[in-house]
């Protein structure tokens, strides 16, 4: 719940003070989070910490994409937009990481760390993203053509693709403010009058994510240590080490299908992985049925 509001949130503050700050702001406020929940006294102290470092995600796993999106050539889009996805799979590893090595720590001052250290990256963050270049449909949006330019040209091949990419951007945001006009706003274009083509992308976009959360995928994911707890796996270092080595699986597939996103296209990927899941999880539940009726299991 506390996901949805800086979800909700962050496009109209990226409109209004920039996406590079808005970045920024996310960082922050994922820091004040951080720091609550290594320092909670309490466990409604943690469950608070919690929920301001989860506006602080929310915040910039929504207009990250959008940043990267924006100040990306066409050619190299894919990939540059893909990059976010990756580097989450490797933060995941590096946490897994961390807590196999907090796990010989005393219990009292391991999850304290665990917790506290993701000050260390929204701190990188926060300083990495004010000396990048702000967003080009940004500058356009608030009439600053010459700055725009300045970034296109950082961004592009050649001042001519700079320059191409400039007037596509500009025209795209002279037409924006009509068709919102006539829509009476974003919202209702999308949700209560959308065209064909809207309609066709709110499907495609909604159906993908809601039957991906459907599959149960990312609960595999996110309870690793009770799936193998149920498979018969029980001490605690061994169960770090198990989602260390899943970790290091997903990101290493995650880095690959980045690398060939643009040679075979999204939808191939797409049906290949969407194929991969349905494997994984069917082996996952035949296994663990089997598991449920065999008297030896693995320790």
């Amino acid at each position: 719940m506390c996901s949805l509001i800086g979800s909700l949130a962050s496009g109209k503050t990226s409109d209004i003070i920039g996406r590079r700050y808005t970045i920024v702001l996310a960082a922050c406020t994922f820091l004040m989070g951080a720091l609550l929940m290594g320092l909670a006294l309490s466990y409604p102290f943690l469950m608070a910490g919690r929920c301001v470092a989860g506006i602080g995600v929310s915040y910039a796993l929504m207009i990250a994409l959008v940043y990267t999106a924006e100040l990306s050539p066409a050619m190299s889009q894919g990939f540059l937009t893909s990059l976010p996805e990756v580097f989450i799979t490797f933060g995941l590893l590096v946490g897994y990481i961390v807590n196999f090595a907090l796990s010989f720590l005393p219990l009292h001052i391991s999850w304290r760390l665990m917790l506290g250290l993701a000050v260390v990256p929204a701190i990188g963050i926060g300083f990495g993203v004010i000396a990048m270049p702000e967003s080009p449909w940004w500058l356009v949006m608030k009439g600053k053509l010459s700055e725009a330019k300045k970034v296109l040209i950082r961004t592009s091949a050649s001042e001519e693709e700079a320059q191409l990419r400039l007037e596509e951007i500009t025209k795209a945001a002279i037409q924006g403010p009509d068709s919102a006009h006539e829509g009476g706003s974003v919202w209702k274009e999308i949700l209560l009058r959308p065209t064909r083509p809207t309609r066709r992308m709110l499907v495609a976009a909604i159906g993908i994510n809601f039957f991906m959360q459907a599959s149960g995928n990312d609960v595999v994911v996110y309870y690793y240590p009770e799936v193998f707890k149920a498979a018969g796996i029980h001490n605690k270092r061994q169960l770090f080490g198990v989602n260390v080595i899943m970790g290091l699986a997903k990101a290493l597939f995650a880095l690959l299908s980045v690398l060939k996103l643009d040679k075979y296209g999204r939808r191939p990927l797409l049906l290949l992985g969407s194929a991969g899941m349905v494997i994984s999880l069917f082996g996952l539940g035949l296994g663990s049925k089997f598991l449920e009726h065999s008297t030896e299991k693995p320790t």
